[in-house]
C-alpha cells in the first residue's frame, strides 16, 4: 500500500470552486461513499514498479524456485502502455523463465481474480505447475484529472455532476497472488502448504455495460481518463449480477450459505457492501471491509482485503470463504476457498 494518505476532506477543500458555485455540503464525499481517505504512489510512479515489488515479496515469502513460475498475469486496470503488455516488464523485473506464459488482463475490478482463476485453470489443466497474478492500480492521475475538469466546468449543476463522484472514492494499491499445483505444497517446494482454490463462477449482465465508463483516452499514453459513472443504477444492477453469480456459487461449491465463515467483497464503499450481503443472505459480521481508508482499489481491492483480514486474524487456517467480486460491465467472479497455511506479506497501514 502506498503511504501517501489523501482524506476525503482534503479532496473536498481542493473542490472549493465546485463546491461554493453549487452550494454542496461539506462531507458529502465521505457521507455517500463511507471512504475516509485513500492513498496514492508518489508522482510519476508507473504500475510495474509497484507490481514488481509485490510479485517478488510473494515469490520471496513462498521461496519457489522461480523457473517453476509458468505463467505471469499483469490484469489491474492501470499499466504502463498500451502495447507491448506491462506484464513484458514485470516478468523481466521478476527475472522469471523464458518459458512463462507472460500477458495482460484486463477487466475493471475483476482483473486480479480472473487472472488467479486462468492460473488455477492453467495447473488443474497440467501445463503449468505454478503461476503468479499481480496488479497495480494508480489512482492519482484519475483524481486529479477529475479534480481540474470539475473545477473548470462552470456548466455543471447538482444533478449532472454526480456521475463524476465515484472517481474520488479511487485509491491506489498493489498486490500479487501466487498459485501452485497442490504437490508443490506436499514436497516443499514451497515454503506455505497453501489455501486450496476450490471454485468459481462467473455471471455476465453485459446489457449494462455502459454504466461505468473511462473518457476516450481510456489507458492511453496520457493516463489521465475521466469516467462517467451512474451510481445508482450501477449499484442495484451490480448487486443484482453479485446475485446472479451467488445463485451458481452455492451448488459448485456444495456449500450452503451457514458453511461460509467469512466474506471478501469488492471494496466500493458502505452501501454497496450492506446492500450486497442483505441480498445475498449472509451475515455483515463474517464480512471484512477495507474501503473506509483505502478507497476503492479496483482490481486489487478484493485480493488487498483478503491479505488484510488474514494478516489481522479475522480469517484463520480451516475457515471456509466466499470471495465475492463485481466488476462494471457488468461482471461478476466468485471464487471459494478453504483457508490454510499461507503466507501474506506486505505492509499493512491501520485503517
Amino acid at each position: 500500500m502506498p503511504w501517501e494518505v489523501v482524506t476525503s476532506d482534503e479532496i473536498e477543500t481542493r473542490l472549493q470552486p465546485l463546491y461554493s458555485r453549487l452550494r454542496l455540503p461539506a462531507g458529502r464525499l465521505e457521507l455517500m461513499s463511507g471512504i475516509t481517505s485513500r492513498r496514492l504512489w508518489p508522482i510519476g510512479t508507473t504500475p510495474s514498479g509497484p507490481s514488481i515489488t509485490s510479485g517478488n515479496a510473494a515469490i520471496d515469502a513462498s521461496e519457489i524456485d522461480r523457473s517453476k513460475v509458468g505463467c505471469l498475469i499483469h490484469a489491474s486496470v492501470c499499466r504502463d502502455f498500451l502495447e507491448p503488455a506491462t506484464a513484458s516488464k514485470v516478468h523481466h523485473g521478476l527475472g522469471l523463465s523464458e518459458d512463462c506464459w507472460v500477458y495482460d488482463v484486463s477487466n475493471a475490478c475483476l482483473g486480479l481474480l480472473n487472472g488467479a482463476v486462468q492460473i488455477a485453470s492453467l495447473i488443474e489443466a497440467g501445463v503449468i505447475q505454478a503461476g503468479i497474478v499481480v496488479g497495480t492500480e494508480n489512482s492519482r492521475p484519475l483524481m486529479q484529472r477529475t479534480i481540474e475538469v470539475l473545477n473548470a466546468d462552470h456548466s455543471l449543476t447538482r444533478q449532472s455532476v454526480k456521475p463524476a463522484f465515484a472517481s474520488l472514492t479511487i485509491g491506489s494499491g498493489s498486490c500479487a497472488w501466487l498459485l501452485t499445483h497442490r504437490d508443490l505444497a506436499a514436497r516443499g517446494d514451497v515454503k506455505h502448504a497453501g489455501s486450496p482454490f476450490l471454485a468459481a463462477v462467473a455471471a455476465a449482465r453485459t446489457e449494462f455495460h455502459d454504466l461505468c465508463r473511462s473518457d476516450d483516452d481510456t489507458a492511453g499514453a496520457a493516463m489521465q481518463p475521466v469516467m462517467d459513472t451512474d451510481s445508482e443504477k450501477l449499484l442495484h444492477e451490480g448487486i443484482a449480477t453479485g446475485a446472479a453469480a451467488f445463485e451458481r456459487f452455492l451448488p459448485e461449491t456444495g456449500w450452503n450459505r451457514s458453511d461460509i465463515d467469512r466474506t471478501i467483497c469488492h471494496q466500493v464503499g458502505g452501501k454497496h457492501r450492506q446492500m450486497m450481503i442483505e441480498t445475498l443472505g449472509l451475515q455483515v459480521e463474517n464480512d471484512h471491509m477495507t474501503f473506509p481508508w483505502t478507497g476503492n482499489t479496483g482490481s486489487v481491492a478484493l485480493p488487498i482485503t483478503l491479505a488484510d483480514a488474514a494478516h489481522r486474524g479475522f480469517v484463520q487456517s480451516g475457515q471456509r470463504v466466499a470471495l465475492m467480486g463485481i466488476g462494471s460491465g457488468i461482471n461478476s467472479v466468485m471464487a471459494a476457498v478453504q483457508w490454510g497455511q499461507t503466507g501474506i506479506v506486505g505492509n499493512f497501514p491501520e485503517g
